[in-house]
């Protein structure tokens, strides 16, 4: 178990961590995480801002390692497993009842619905 622990922990470090580099490319100070807790309008104990601040800048690594990907030949898709949307036959499937609902509507006239002003 602690062999796949290790190999997750090494993968992370992969991805979040440039090489021959223990700190992310970008990192976040106090400050910043108290910025963006206010700005998002999160109460954040002090304990955890080093955390926050970790987590956040080890995202903007990734972030930043994602951005140096060529994709330029790359074809943008909608779905990654080329799906088709199954789609019915577009045809009339229920009878017009218009008349059978409007006899039981309180005010209707040529064919539309009357409803009380509610704006003056």
């Amino acid at each position: 178990m602690q062999g796949a622990v290790e190999q997750a922990q090494n993968h992370l470090n992969y991805l979040f961590f440039p090489l021959n580099s223990t700190e992310p490319v970008m990192s976040l100070d106090r400050t910043d995480v108290e910025k963006i807790a206010h700005l998002a309008r999160l109460g954040i104990n002090g304990q955890d801002i080093p955390e926050y601040a970790q987590t956040l800048s080890n995202i903007f690594a990734l972030v930043e390692q994602m951005n140096e990907v060529d994709t330029h030949n790359i074809i943008p898709m909608a779905h990654p497993l080329d799906a088709v949307q199954r789609l019915r036959e577009d045809c009339v499937t229920e009878t017009n009842q218009r008349e059978l609902f409007q006899s039981i509507a309180p005010k209707t006239e040529a064919g539309v619905y009357l409803v009380p002003q509610v704006i003056e």
